[in-house]
């Protein structure tokens, strides 16, 4: 398949750059893969589409303050990993500003320039610990045209998140607060999301493109809990990424690692039956998984009527739920 073939075009309007007023507030379009049909919902009519025995399966992680700029504003850090309390791994932009050996100041920290990987990222090393805190900002999607503001440190987190490493948000997550996720027999994976949730597909055949690895981690309970459950309600890509990574080997097992599994159509799922997900960029893999999963076809009409019917789009939007 073509890359191409995943475009569509959206009105900038829809495109949500923040939440909504309250978490559940959203909407949802079901998508019924057996029947071919699609319906206009909300969120908080999800209790009506699941049955006795369904398992949600959630992403844990916690977003962290990835974004940084030096003092004197002349330079700026995405942080990919903490090799260390003071040892990054960074993006850096403008990258003829930081050489080897060159400087750089965040607060009182001061960092060397170590390293330069192939890739062209930076290992930095600083002289004590980044104020994070106060000079670190959440690396929102280039899409929402803004910078970070102050409800973003609470509103771009699940409620359930618990392990630090995301650089963003597994953003199927953002509808639930504790009282609907209360409702639901559910366990949790972990996969912490990197920067390439942000890289586009920039090759003319979609099977050509290099997939970016993530860490993960699959516990033994959630495997428990998933092996008797009726059925299995993956709530965001991210989870679908580790499910079906693992269910690849054989049989499902606790385990931890990294992921570059890339799912497009067309591809059978051997652990996901039902998908919980946002509406996704254009061209992206994102999209790519969730045509895959439900059939190509049945997404862009489903995708057409989301923009008929002015639903808001991408991390802060509104969802779509798969059956």
């Amino acid at each position: 398949m073509k890359t191409s073939d995943f475009e569509y075009e959206l009105p900038a309007e829809l495109i949500a750059d923040r939440p909504p007023e309250q978490r559940g507030q959203s909407r949802m379009l079901i998508v019924d893969r057996s029947a071919g049909s699609i319906e206009h919902k909300h969120f908080s009519d999800l209790p009506d589409y699941l049955q006795q025995g369904d398992l949600l399966v959630l992403n844990d992680t916690r977003v962290v303050p990835a974004r940084y700029f030096s003092n004197d504003g002349k330079v700026e850090l995405l942080r990919l990993q903490k090799l260390s309390t003071t040892q990054w791994q960074c993006m850096v932009k403008p990258g003829k500003r930081m050489k080897l050996g060159r400087t750089v100041e965040i607060g009182e920290a001061i960092g060397v320039v170590e390293g330069i990987l192939e890739n062209g990222d930076r290992v930095i090393q600083f002289d004590c610990e980044v104020d994070e805190e106060n000079f670190g900002h959440l690396a929102l999607p280039h899409y929402m045209g803004r910078d970070d503001e102050k409800m973003d440190r609470e509103r771009y987190q699940t409620v359930y998140n618990r392990y630090e490493g995301a650089i963003a948000a597994p953003t199927a997550g953002l509808h639930f607060t504790p009282e609907i996720l209360a409702k639901f027999e559910h366990a949790f994976v972990t996969l912490h999301v990197g920067v390439g949730t942000f890289q586009p597909v920039r090759v003319d055949q979609v099977e050509d493109h290099v997939m970016h690895s993530e860490n993960f981690v699959l516990g033994e309970d959630a495997v428990s809990k998933i092996s008797s459950a009726k059925r299995v309600v993956s709530v965001g890509t991210t989870v679908s990424r580790v499910l079906e990574h693992c269910g690849r080997q054989g049989d499902l097992v606790a385990q931890q690692g990294e992921t570059d599994i890339f799912i497009y159509p067309p591809c059978d799922f051997n652990v996901v039956d039902v998908m919980l997900t946002n509406f996704h960029l254009p061209g992206s893999t994102l999209l790519m998984m969730v045509s895959a999963f439900a059939g190509k076809d049945l997404i862009d009409e489903a995708y057409a009527q989301a923009i008929e019917h002015k639903y808001r789009f991408y991390s802060y939007g509104d969802c779509m739920l798969i059956l």
